[in-house]
């Protein structure tokens, strides 16, 4: 048995933050997932000797973790492929070598066999240790293959005990890999280290972190995740910017991730055909930390250099996500002998100021998400309210003129009434 105590703190809900991922070919668009592999769920649930506390509507964590998951696996949706990991299940003794290596998949993610799955929840029994981030990269393992949305869902009562394999770190390297799996974490009891810890992870891989004390809570939020898993949903594409526009991927519209070092540029490529608009926009996501003034630059330029437009953003202090974005409309002149504007190559660059704590690791590089729309841009005059308040102005100046006359109208009556009520 592992004899160990775990404070009580407040809880500190992070902000999801951002995938990152490998380089795909130049030009891969972001497009929404074909949806011909199913989406993919491995709960991956804390099975360690403190799961015996009873401090859970009067009933263990471990036996409000199990009915959650009975009444889970009921809900599942038929299209959910869902499995079952556990940390901390089976080793009980003394020898923090062997608690480490305590993770094993009780059911394989495949097609749901409801019965056969609850008989598995039901022979858990709190054991041993709390091996996190070695559960992890198993639970990534469990999930490979296919094209379909691929999550995690972690609940966990404690900390990670097998430092140094930082989980966080390894949340990051399952990120960095580019295969679109997100994290999401539970917390059973309002721990401020664990808040840290489990935030941390979750907000690695663009995931959500929640502390629960209920068990109807835990019942309610992991059937929202895996309800989730089914829900369609745009994957960002992992693409690799360059050192310079000539070199840069062409990007068609979409959403896609990267990452970029400190004190690095990337540079990207977009065509736009005539009469269409660009619009973009980009986040970095401080997932280490890094010092108190920061800031992002997206500039739009042309090939030789010239600058179109730009957007930013700074701050200082704390940070989770930092975002900015740009619109470059079409041309407003001819471009060329035929009197219509011309196709053209707009660059676009993303730079950020984050600097590195002392101490910190500097690579991979802070994962950033860049989302590119290339639309129709306006035809006349008429079409420019599309951008802004444009036609609402006639809405609004009818509401006020409304409420001018609904005004004038209930004074009116009210003196009307005032003076009939003293004739009387």
């Amino acid at each position: 048995m592992i004899r160990r105590k775990r404070p009580v703190a407040g809880v500190c809900v992070l902000l999801a933050a951002l995938t990152a991922g490998l380089a795909l070919p130049a030009g891969a668009a972001a497009d929404e997932p074909a949806g011909q592999d199913a989406p993919k769920v491995n709960l991956l649930l804390d099975v360690s000797g403190s799961m015996r506390a009873k401090d859970i509507d009067g009933q263990s964590r471990m036996a409000a973790a199990k009915q959650a998951f009975n009444e889970v696996l009921d809900a599942t949706p038929e299209e959910v492929e869902l499995g079952i990991r556990t940390l901390g299940a089976d080793y009980a003794g003394d020898d923090r070598k062997e608690g480490c290596k305590d993770t094993a998949q009780l059911y394989p993610v495949g097609p749901l066999d409801r019965t056969e799955a609850k008989t598995a929840v039901a022979t858990l029994v709190p054991t041993g240790w709390t091996p996190i981030g070695p559960a992890l990269l198993k639970a990534a393992d469990d999930l490979e293959g296919g094209d379909g949305s691929k999550r995690i869902v972690l609940i966990s009562d404690g900390e990670d005990t097998c430092a140094p394999l930082d989980p966080c770190e390894v949340a990051r390297e399952i990120a960095a890999k580019g295969i679109g799996l997100t994290v999401d974490t539970l917390g059973l009891v309002p721990n401020a280290k664990l808040s840290r810890q489990l935030s941390c992870i979750a907000e690695a891989t663009g995931g959500t972190y929640t502390s629960v004390e209920h068990q109807d809570e835990l019942t309610d939020r992991v059937n929202e995740l895996v309800d989730r898993a089914a829900e369609p949903v745009v994957t960002p594409v992992a693409t690799q910017g360059a050192d310079t526009c000539a070199k840069a991927p062409t990007l068609r519209s979409g959403l896609y991730t990267d990452r970029e070092e400190f004190g690095q540029q990337r540079w990207y490529r977009v065509e736009l055909l005539p009469g269409q608009e660009l619009r973009a926009s980009v986040s970095v996501a401080a997932d280490r930390a890094v010092r108190p003034d920061h800031g992002v630059l997206l500039r739009a330029v042309t090939l030789h250099g010239r600058e179109i437009v730009r957007g930013e953003a700074a701050g200082t202090g704390r940070t989770d996500v930092l975002s900015t974005g740009l619109r470059h409309p079409k041309p407003e002149r001819d471009d060329d002998d035929s009197g219509k504007p011309a196709a053209e190559t707009v660059c676009l660059a993303v730079t950020h100021s984050f600097s590195a704590e002392s101490g910190v690791k500097t690579t991979p590089g802070l994962p950033l998400e860049l989302t590119v729309d290339v639309v129709d841009g306006p035809h006349g005059a008429d079409d420019v309210a599309s951008f802004g308040l444009g036609r609402g102005w006639w809405l609004l100046g009818a509401l006020i003129l409304t409420g001018f006359v609904a005004g004038l109208l209930w004074g009116w009556l009210s003196r009307w009434r005032f003076a009939v009520w003293r004739t009387h």
